[in-house]
């Protein structure tokens, strides 16, 4: 047996049984129930990648576990950039030869031309000049002026051969998503746009004074959305359902500065709440639990946009802690039009619910046109690697100590517990049945 001094793991406990639990998203009687209640995912759960392995829900729910690989973003956004140089350059050259081809003199090739019979040019008269070099000329004159010697420096600086100036940066290529989403704002801007960072804690100073105005943000999100009752909208609810959370902060020296937990992120525009993002900043990814918006800015696309800043933030958390690489959306749910949106996030991937392994989601799409229920992984041997193959090496949290669960059965005589112990070890699998503790009583 261990101490419980000694190690300071999760303590799940297992509401076993055959009811049922709605899918909020599907709203069906007969094809939206999980078989158990899904367990919340731990700090612990997150560093072995087994978020997935306790959402395993019941074949008729078409729910899928949601992940962006950050990596995969970057390296797709190095690969479009190219590609997009490599294309601009296949145009310019292409625009190059039909010009030629139609006798149109193109701006980069010289088209040297019979000149045309005629009286030939009148004497009397200046030469024709273009509107650019007047215009540089007229300034040169201006600036001769002022200070004749400082328009000498200037003047031969741009007499300058081109290849001796500094080369231009090209203006129209596209800005990355972290130049656009933390692009700053004039001071005269007609808006201010603020994004805080809030621990969930009643503990926290910030969180504790904007609690009143997020929770009034949540009611009238929830009943002009969802179209909720007032009675199940009440501040218990609230706080049940995102202010409680089973993840404790833990600040770690090689992760970010925000450390770990459960977080609101706060859209404050001109001093005021319009959206509330809750999202679980863990060891391997930033996980995005909820949002909810004023109805009132439904035209700005909260939604597109908060996913948006999600991805540009676990980008930031990600130059400082390497691990840190994936962003996970939830669940997926093909059929259900207020979860298609996430499938237009790129690169991403999908959990195949035999395996456990994570998929990319232009593979998956055309089997959910077909089905509600299918197999992602198209390797028909593979199995769940990480199925719970030893049940009694599960640990087991009882009276105060810690023991597998080998050594517990045989002080129990219930034949009944066996089976939801077993249930349990199935569902988590091996490793999270060795590091969280299953509480018995």
């Amino acid at each position: 047996m261990a101490s419980w001094a000694a190690l300071s793991p999760s303590i799940v406990e297992y509401f076993e049984g055959e009811d049922f639990y709605r899918c909020g998203y599907c709203k069906n009687e007969s094809g939206s129930r999980s078989n158990d209640e899904p367990m919340e995912p731990s700090v612990e759960d997150a560093v072995s990648s087994d978020f997935g392995l306790i959402n395993k829900l019941d074949i008729h729910c078409d729910l899928k576990t949601f992940n962006d690989d950050l990596k995969k973003s970057l390296e797709s956004e190095e690969r479009k950039k190219a590609k997009r140089e490599e294309s601009n350059e296949i145009t310019r050259s292409q625009d190059v030869e039909e010009k030629l081809g139609s006798g149109e003199p193109s701006c980069s090739v010289k088209v040297h031309t019979a000149p045309q019979p005629g009286r030939g040019a009148d004497l009397s008269k200046p030469p024709c000049r273009k509107a650019k070099e007047i215009r540089k000329e007229r300034k040169r004159l201006k600036l001769m002026q002022q200070d004749p010697a400082g328009e000498r420096e200037g003047f031969q600086a741009q007499c300058q051969p081109s290849s001796l100036l500094p080369p231009k940066t090209k203006s129209n290529q596209p800005k990355s998503l972290e130049d656009l989403i933390f692009e700053s704002l004039p001071e005269n801007a007609s808006h201010k746009l603020e994004v805080r960072l809030v621990p969930v804690s009643f503990e926290d100073p910030e969180f504790k004074s904007s609690f009143s105005q997020s929770f009034s943000l949540y009611v009238k999100y929830q009943m002009a959305i969802h179209q909720d009752p007032p009675d199940e909208c009440g501040k218990t609810e609230f706080t049940r359902f995102l202010c409680s959370s089973p993840l404790e902060t833990e600040n770690s020296p090689n992760g970010p500065d925000c450390g770990y937990g459960s977080f609101h992120q706060q859209y404050w525009l001109d001093g005021k709440i319009i959206a509330v993002g809750v999202i679980d900043i863990l060891p391997f990814c930033v996980s995005s639990v909820y949002l909810y918006y004023d109805p009132d800015y439904s035209f700005l696309s909260l939604g597109v946009y908060s996913a948006l800043r999600e991805i540009a933030f676990t980008r930031q958390l990600h130059e400082k802690t390497p691990q840190l690489s994936y962003y996970h959306m939830g669940f997926y749910i093909h059929s259900c039009p207020k979860m298609k949106y996430k499938g237009q996030y790129r690169p991403s991937d999908l959990l195949c619910p035999e395996t456990y392994v994570w998929v990319p989601i232009e593979q998956c799409l055309p089997s959910l046109e077909k089905s509600k229920y299918c197999r992602f992984n198209q390797d028909p041997e593979a199995v769940d690697e990480g199925r719970s193959k030893e049940p009694d090496r599960l640990q087991v949290f009882y009276k105060k100590a810690i023991m597998p669960y080998g050594v517990y059965k045989k002080q129990q005589r219930d034949p009944s517990e066996e089976a939801a112990v077993l249930q349990y070890a199935r569902l988590v699998g091996q490793a999270c049945s060795e590091r969280m503790l299953l509480f018995r009583n």
